[in-house]
C-alpha cells in the first residue's frame, strides 16, 4: 500500500497521518508444544459457554520468562500478548498502528518531538493506576539496562512526563517508524514503575485483559482481569498447555482436551481444510525462518565458507520437508506480499561453486558444523536433517544438536554454537526485519555479524522520511546481508491455526499475535 507522508507546513501532524507509516507486514520466530492431559479448571467462564474448564490452548514451547523487556521467545509472547499493553498496537487487518494505552499523538513541525495522550481509567493488575510515569519508567528501563529492544530507542534523546496523562518522546532525528518501534509487539509493554523486576521471571503485572495466575512445567493459567480498561473478555480464564509434538496437539484438539492450537502438523493441513471436526485458519504470515552461522567462530567467520553453505543448499527441498505446502522459499526476510519485499535471490544450488569457495577460503579436508535445533519447534529438526544431507557432498558433516528451548536460548545468548536454525516474528517496519539482527552490536545479532556498509545503510534507512528512498536503502542493505550470509534465509511460512468448531471471535493474524479476549466458546 502507499504511504501517506506528513506535510512540512502542518503545525501538528495528527496520528491519522502517521499511522500508515507502519503498515508493512512483520516477521516471526518460532512455533510449538508438548504433553496432553485433562482440561485445567481456569475458573468461571463468564456465562459464555465452555464449562468450568474455560479456554485451553495448546502451544509448542514453554515460555522462558514473563519479563516482556527481556524475553525474545515467541512462546513467552503468546502468553504475554494477553497480559500486557503497549502505547499503540498493530491493527488486525493491515498491521497499521492503532490506539491502545495512548489514545492520540502529535508531532512537532520538525518531527523531533512526539506527544502521546494517555488513556484515562487504566489500572494495572496489582491495582495501581496507570500514569505517564509508568511509561517513562518502562522505556528508561529498556534504554538504561540495554535490554533486548534497546535499539528501538536509537534515536530517542529523552522520555518525559509533563503531567500524568501525557508522555513526550524527544528524538535526535526524525524517525518515521517510531509508532511501529513502540507498538509492534509486546516487548515494548508498559510495566508499573513499582514493579519488582526480579519477580518477572515467573510473574507478570500488566494492564491487559487477563492476568497471570499460575505457572508450572507444562501449563500457564491466566484469569480474566475484571479491572480491564477495554471490553471485558468473554471467557473467565485461559490455560496455555505445552504440547511440543504436533500430532499430539492435534489429537488433544479433536479429542476435546484443548480448544485451540497453532501446533498443526504441516503435512495434514490440506486434509484438515475439509475436516468438519476442526476449524482451520490459514494466512500468509510475516515470519521468516533461517540458518545462522557464527561469524565470530572459525571457519564460519570467513564469508566464503558461509557462501559455500548457501550455494550447497536446496531451499525448495528444505521448505518442502519442513512445511510441505504451507511456506514459500525466500532468500531475503520480507515476504513477497509486503510492499517492502525485494526480489533478490543470488544463490542457486551449485555444489561445484560451493567447493571452489571452500577451497578459496583455505578450508581443506572434512569440516564439522554443529547445528543447534530444538525439539520444541520440530520443523527446526526436520530442516536440519535435510541440511545435513545436502552438505554431506561438500565434505561438511553436520552435527545436529537438539536442545530444549531454554537451553537453546541460553546457548544462543552466549554465542555457544557453530550454527542454528530458527525463525523470527514481530516485525512490521523493514527496520524490524534487519536492524536488530544485522547491525554491528544489534540486540538480536547473536551471530556477531559486522559490516560497516550494512551499518551505514541501516542507519540511513531508519531515519529516511521518504518511503521510496527508504525502500531503496533497505533493498541495498538486504542485498549486503544476503551476500554476506549473515542469515541464510530459507522460507516465509503461513500462519496455520486450528480450533474447536463453534468458537467465535477469533481470527488468525499475519503477525501471529494470539489474542483471546474476544473469544466466545460454544454453548
Amino acid at each position: 500500500m502507499s504511504e501517506q507522508q506528513p506535510g512540512t507546513t502542518d503545525r501538528l501532524k495528527r496520528r491519522s497521518l502517521l499511522a500508515t507509516l507502519a503498515a508493512a507486514p512483520l516477521a516471526p520466530a518460532v512455533l510449538s508444544a508438548c504433553s496432553t492431559g485433562e482440561s485445567v479448571d481456569t475458573g468461571d467462564d463468564g456465562g459464555t459457554g465452555g464449562g468450568a474448564g474455560g479456554f485451553v490452548a495448546a502451544i509448542s514451547a514453554r515460555p522462558d520468562q514473563y519479563d516482556p523487556h527481556k524475553t525474545t521467545a515467541y512462546a513467552s509472547f503468546q502468553v504475554l500478548e494477553n497480559v500486557y499493553d503497549t502505547l499503540v498496537v498493530p491493527g488486525a487487518d493491515d498491521l497499521s498502528m492503532q490506539p491502545s494505552l495512548a489514545t492520540d499523538w502529535e508531532t512537532s513541525d520538525d518531527e523531533l518531538t512526539w506527544t502521546f495522550t494517555l488513556r484515562d481509567g487504566v489500572t494495572f493488575h496489582d491495582g495501581s493506576p496507570f500514569t505517564a510515569e509508568d511509561v517513562v519508567f518502562s522505556y528508561r528501563r529498556i534504554i538504561d539496562q540495554d535490554l533486548a529492544n534497546s535499539s528501538r530507542f536509537a534515536t530517542v534523546a529523552e522520555v518525559s512526563a509533563p503531567d500524568p496523562t501525557h508522555v513526550v518522546v524527544a528524538l535526535t532525528s526524525p524517525t518515521p517508524n517510531l509508532l511501529s518501534r513502540l507498538g509492534g509487539f509486546k516487548g515494548m509493554a508498559i510495566l508499573p514503575r513499582t514493579v519488582d523486576e526480579a519477580s518477572l521471571t515467573t510473574a507478570a503485572v500488566g494492564t491487559g485483559p487477563f492476568r497471570l495466575e499460575s505457572t508450572s512445567a507444562d501449563e500457564i493459567s491466566l484469569e480474566r482481569f475484571d479491572g480491564y480498561w477495554g471490553e471485558a473478555p468473554r471467557v473467565g480464564g485461559l490455560t496455555f498447555r505445552v504440547v511440543p509434538e504436533p500430532a499430539a496437539a492435534l489429537t488433544a484438539l479433536t479429542g476435546g482436551q484443548v480448544q485451540w492450537t497453532d501446533n498443526v502438523p504441516p503435512q495434514q493441513v490440506e486434509k484438515l481444510s475439509g475436516d468438519d471436526s476442526v476449524e482451520l485458519g490459514r494466512v500468509a504470515s510475516v515470519d521468516y525462518w533461517y540458518l545462522a552461522m557464527n561469524c565470530a567462530k572459525a571457519p564460519f567467520d570467513r564469508v566464503d565458507v558461509r557462501r559455500a553453505v548457501a550455494f550447497a543448499l536446496d531451499r525448495e527441498a528444505v521448505t518442502e520437508a519442513a512445511k510441505f505446502d504451507t511456506a514459500r522459499v525466500n532468500q531475503t526476510a520480507i515476504p513477497e506480499a509486503s510492499e517492502w519485499y525485494h526480489d533478490y535471490a543470488p544463490f542457486t544450488t551449485d555444489v561445484d561453486r560451493a567447493r571452489q569457495l571452500l577451497a578459496g577460503a583455505g578450508v581443506g579436508g572434512p569440516l564439522t558444523m554443529g547445528l543447534m535445533v530444538t525439539s520444541e519447534y520440530p520443523e527446526t529438526v526436520t530442516a536440519a536433517q535435510v541440511v545435513a544431507s545436502q552438505l554431506e557432498p561438500l565434505g561438511i558433516t553436520v552435527d545436529i544438536q537438539t536442545e530444549d528451548f531454554a537451553t537453546w536460548l541460553d546457548r544462543q545468548g552466549r554465542g555457544d554454537f557453530d550454527a542454528f536454525v530458527l525463525g523470527w516474528l514481530g516485525n512490521i517496519d523493514p527496520a524490524d526485519f534487519y536492524e536488530d539482527q544485522h547491525r554491528t552490536g544489534g540486540s538480536n545479532n547473536y551471530q556477531k555479524y559486522s559490516n560497516p556498509v550494512t551499518d551505514d545503510l541501516l542507519d540511513r534507512a531508519k531515519v529516511e522520511p521518504d518511503q521510496a528512498a527508504r525502500k531503496a536503502l533497505y533493498d541495498r542493505a538486504a542485498e549486503q546481508i544476503v551476500d554476506d550470509v549473515s542469515y541464510l534465509y530459507l522460507y516465509n511460512p503461513d500462519a496455520v491455526q486450528a480450533w474447536e468448531p463453534g468458537i467465535t471471535g477469533y481470527e488468525v493474524r499475519a503477525d501471529k499475535a494470539v489474542n483471546f479476549d474476544t473469544v466466545t466458546l460454544p454453548s
